[in-house]
């Protein structure tokens, strides 16, 4: 279901492998990302990840994910049950277009009936944070590029 993804996607120019070394410096994103801070973890099938998650609007939260597809310089997906009949599922990927000209694509997608709530009361505020840190990547990986 579409209908419950939220995703914001920018044009960068930078080199697939610069926007990866800033994705995959997990103690960094604080840097770039205003929505997770204090990420720890290991990008690997299965790597866990923790962080505290800082939605617009809503009260920090601990959050524990796991890894379940990464590829370097294209893709980090990360999936956590929240509760009874709802998981997320949240990715950065990138797409390098020509060498220094990508377009990178932050999201998440929820699943399961509280999910999809969840998505609905929360999506306005949802999608500004992820536009913030799609802006953030792309301002963070261009300043390194120049």
């Amino acid at each position: 279901m579409d209908d419950t993804r939220i995703e914001k996607r920018v044009g960068v120019q930078a080199t697939s492998d610069r926007i990866w070394d800033l994705v995959a410096d997990l103690s960094g994103w604080g840097a770039w990302n205003p929505i997770d801070k204090d990420v720890e973890g290991a990008i690997a099938y299965g790597g866990r990840l923790t962080m505290t998650e800082a939605w617009p609007d809503m009260a920090e939260r601990q959050s524990a994910a796991q890894v379940v597809e990464w590829q370097p310089r294209a893709r980090l997906v990360w999936a956590e049950r929240r509760g009874f009949l709802f998981q997320s599922l949240r990715y950065i990927q990138i797409e390098e277009l020509a060498p220094g000209n990508c377009i990178v694509a932050i999201g998440i997608r929820f699943s399961g009936i509280r999910g999809e709530l969840f998505h609905d009361k929360h999506r306005p505020a949802m999608k500004k944070a992820l536009e913030s840190a799609a802006e953030g990547l792309k301002a963070a990986a261009e300043a390194g590029a120049a």
